[in-house]
């Protein structure tokens, strides 16, 4: 009985670890997965890295972006960290709408 209340805060410190890292670390990673696999050519999204383009054509684990008139790039389909634009958003451009311009 006494070995049982030792390892009790043991077992009380594993738990608490485990809801504050490891379960939201798991729920982000579905939340990236999902994302990644919900990408659409047409949309803007943005890389990992920082690079934003336009999805042209996509294959099963990679992308081809249009990160410029006419520059395409391809890119691991892992690489895509966010999606910039929504498919069907209109071209209006974002600063306008800042300044009230628009």
């Amino acid at each position: 009985m006494n070995d049982l209340a030792a390892l009790l805060p043991l077992v009380a410190i594993l738990a608490l670890f485990w809801f504050m890292v490891v379960r939201p670390q798991q729920r982000r990673q579905k939340e990236v997965v999902s994302l990644q696999n919900s990408i659409q050519v047409g949309q803007r999204v943005m890389m990992s890295s920082g690079v934003f383009g336009t999805v042209v054509s996509l294959t099963e684990d990679r992308a081809h972006l249009e990160i410029a008139p006419g520059t395409q790039i391809e890119i691991a389909r892992a690489a895509i960290a966010k999606v910039d634009e929504p498919l069907g958003q209109t071209g209006v451009d974002r600063h306008d709408d800042e300044r009230g311009d628009a």
